[in-house]
Parts: C-alpha cells; structure tokens; sequence
C-alpha cells in the first residue's frame, strides 16, 4: 500500500511538471507606427528578411485590422480586449487606470495563471498603466539623438524653452544598434530569455520605430537608395470629408519640418528613407531575439505574435502619421506562429479573414487555455489558425476616430469596401458620409458614397456598421479627445 502511495505521488508530481512544462509561452512583438510594409506584405522597397522568416513560419493576416489608429486607445484595445467606446478612451492623454481600475488586462490574467509577465519597451503607451501589471518591466525610454549636433541642437532648444521639445525627425548615426533604444529594448528581451527559460512566460516586446523621430544606425539607412524611393500622389478623395484626414501636425512638431503647406519631393524622400531604414532597424533586432529562442529550445513551444498598433501614411494623399480611418491608418500586418496542439506548425500560410487586434486577448485565452478569463469583445482566431483558408464567419471589422469631443468618425470594412460616418458625438447626426473601394488597394480616390451606381453596397455598408454602431447610442466619453 505505501509502495503504491509513492508510486501515485511521483506519478501526479512528474504529471504536474509536465503540464507546468508545456504551457505554451507567448512572445509579442508590438511594434509603433508600422503599416504592412514588408517584404512578406509585398512591399516593393522594404528590406525585413527575419519578419518575412517569420511569415513562414505561421499565419499572415492580410486583413487585420486595428480598432483606432492612434497608440493609446488602440493598445489599451489589445491588451484589455475592449473596444474604444467601450473604455471611452479616444486620446492619447488619458491612461487606462485613470477610469477603469477593474478591467482585467492580459498581463494580470497571464500572472494569475502561473506565468512570468514581461513588458520591455513600450507596450502600453502610458507607463503609469504598465508599471504594476507585470512580473518583470523595463520602462520605455524616451526619443534620444546620438549625433553630437544633435544633442547641442536638444540643449539649446531646451534652454529656449522650445515646447513640445522635439528635435530633428530623423537621424543615422554611425552607430551600433544598442546605441538606440529598440537595439536595448532586444538587448533586454534577450537576456529576459535566459533567465525566464525554465518558466511559462508572456513577453510583449515594444519595439518603437517606425514611430518618429526615424532614428536608426546608418547601416540600415545604407541598406536604401534614397532616389528609388517614389513621391506618393498627394490627390486627396474626391468628395473626402472635410475632417477625414489630420492635420499631421505630430510631424509638423519636429525640428526642421515646415509648419504649414506640404513637403517638397527632397524632404519627403529622406523621410521615407528613414521610414524604411527603421523598419529595417526593428527587423534586425525581431532576428536576434528569434536566434535566442531557438538558441534556448523555447521555439517549439513559444507563440509569436509580430503585430502594430496601427498604420501610416508617408505622404500618401499629401498627408503623414496616422490619426484618422482611412484604410492604410486602420490596416496593420498581424503575423501568428504556434505549435498546433504541439504537432506540426501551420507554416507559409496567408489569410484573407476579417480580423483584429481585439481579438488577440481571446486567442490568447484559448491557446493558453487561461482560466477566469474575463468577458471581452474580440472574437479567438484559433479556427483560422488551425485552418487559414476557412471560411471565417466575422462579416466586418470597426474602428473609430475622434475628431474633438463633439465629432465621431465610425468605419467598417468588409475586406473590399470601407464605409465611414461622422456623426455628433451626442446625438448621432450623420455629418458626412464616406464609401470607397479597397478591392485592389489601400488607396481610394474617390467617395462613392451618394452615387446611385453604388447605392445598395453603400446601403448594405451602412447596415453593417449600425449593428456596431446604432444611431440611438451616444459614445461613452471618459477623456477629453483633442483635434
């Protein structure tokens, strides 16, 4: 009897270990500012050999989207699995913690169920949201210059009392990666690895460029010709609403940039220069933490997840940044790699589904197999993993844009039309109205909305966003949105 009493002992410990052992880790890399231009999205100019590697190796998502295109609402999005105006949150001054104290968010779930939480670099955009939620956290740093010029310039305009306190918008500085911050930020992931290799982990991985200032070692700015670059037509939607697209005045901030009018072609080519040449920069350092976790035989049991907070505009339609709902702000790329119940991965594999980045807290929840999970509003694309060429039942993805406190931009897509209200924050009046065809492009010129030709597609637009957006619903307003 005591024999076997041991023997069930041992049996339910090693049982015990080796479930604790496969619980699959997740590692985030949540990158700022960056639209799907990479070489796996079929960009022409973008040099991303480890980001393309890792396509391979999951499931690209070609129609992700994200819930607003501006960092805050939209990474409180991902991480609370909450939409915008269900938080109530549309800018980027007002932290999560401020009005919600009870949202549970997926660092705090991942620590009640056993796992290492880790946070480097900038994950949400408030620090103050992020200091308490996980195990271990490196605060994002601040925009820093390494060209001895441009640290004078930051001085003198400091001592000027020059606000906001913003220096040149770009910079290539002969350097090593280290000497900017997404080169610590892969320093600090990879020494994380190491020390958390033995435990279940979630690591978001903040990776800051593409954000401005396009601050990256020259020898990625060398990977370009900065003449190949292409000046993108500057024509604005013919019947565009007269709020639609921003003022881009976070640009307009930065040392050097002209206040008013466009860009000329020199100006705009050395920002997509260093547009690109960051991209490259974050490529490099998604390789170098990759190498580690195969490095550390972490692969076959990690999940990965390459994804952005929204996209961006490098001169298309004469504008730059984000800030609004138009196609190319609101796409983002959305990259999965995982062990299929721990057999083969689902590898070289594209997706056309309707998802977004709501709907990470869900997958995850299922993937992980995450107990007390709580109620949230995205929707698990563990199907499509499973099975990328499923036919995927979600009919449209929303995004929102505030324009102030008294304007409303909804939108939805179908995967080939957009469809765009602005409304009356309070009663819902329709303003101006917006549909245009996205079927071959994230590029439209012109806004069908009003032409006969195209009236029942506008009508049945029109019925999909009021299932999300109904007119007898004000929006839920907890901060004070700006222009």
């Amino acid at each position: 009897m005591y024999k076997i009493i041991v023997l069930l002992l041992v049996t339910l410990s090693f049982s015990s270990t080796y479930a604790q052992k496969e619980k699959p880790n997740v590692l985030v890399f949540y990158v700022d500012d960056l639209r799907a231009e990479l070489g796996c999205y079929g960009s022409e100019t973008a040099i991303t050999p480890n980001i393309d590697k890792l396509a391979k190796d999951g499931v690209q998502f070609n129609k992700a989207y994200v819930q607003q295109a501006i960092c805050a609402p939209s990474r409180m999005s991902t991480l609370t699995g909450l939409r915008p105006e269900t938080l109530g949150i549309y800018s980027i001054f007002t932290p999560l913690r401020k009005v919600h104290k009870e949202v549970v968010t997926l660092p705090q779930l991942f620590n009640k169920n056993g796992y290492k939480t880790i946070s480097i670099g900038k994950v949400y955009h408030h620090s103050s949201d992020d200091k308490k939620e996980w195990s271990t956290y490196f605060a994002k740093e601040a925009n820093s210059y390494v060209k001895s010029e441009n640290i004078a310039l930051m001085k003198r305009l400091k001592a000027e009392g020059v606000k906001p306190l913003k220096g040149p918008a770009y910079e290539d500085a002969d350097v090593a990666d280290e000497e900017y911050k997404d080169g610590r930020a892969s320093k600090y992931a990879i020494e994380t690895l190491h020390k958390v290799k033995n435990d279940p982990f979630l690591m978001f991985v903040g990776l800051s460029k593409p954000h401005l200032p396009f601050n990256a070692p020259k020898k990625y700015w060398d990977l370009y010709n900065k003449n190949d670059f292409k000046i993108p037509s500057r024509e604005k939607p013919e019947g565009m609403y007269r709020l639609a697209l921003s003022k881009w005045g976070e640009l307009k901030g930065y040392y050097g940039i002209p206040k008013e009018g466009d860009l000329n072609d020199e100006l705009t080519r050395t920002l997509i220069h260093g547009y690109h040449a960051s991209i490259s920069y974050i490529d490099a350092q998604v390789g170098k933490v990759m190498q580690t976790l195969n490095d550390l035989d972490l692969r076959k049991n990690t999940v990965v997840i390459f994804m952005s907070d929204h996209g961006y505009k490098i001169g298309e339609y004469g504008a730059w940044c984000k800030h609004s709902n138009v196609e190319i702000d609101v796409r983002v790329p959305l990259i999965i790699s995982r062990e299929n119940n721990f057999k083969k991965r689902k590898t070289n594999k594209v997706s056309n589904a309707l998802v977004e980045n709501v709907d990470i807290f869900q997958t995850l929840v299922e993937i992980c197999n995450l107990k007390n999970a709580p109620i949230t509003e995205g929707k698990s694309i563990v199907p499509v993993l499973n099975n990328p060429k499923k036919k995927w039942d979600k009919a449209a993805a929303y995004s929102v844009y505030a324009r102030g406190k008294k304007i409303m931009g909804v939108t939805t897509t179908n995967g080939k039309w957009r469809y765009t209200e602005w409304r009356n924050s309070i009663t819902n009046q329709i303003l101006g109205a917006e549909l245009y065809e996205h079927k071959n492009s994230v590029l439209s010129f012109v806004n069908l909305s009003g032409n006969e030709k195209y009236e029942k597609v506008e009508q049945r637009m029109k019925i999909l966003l009021e299932t999300k957006f109904p007119r007898n619903t004000p929006f839920l307003q907890n901060d004070q949105p700006r222009k």
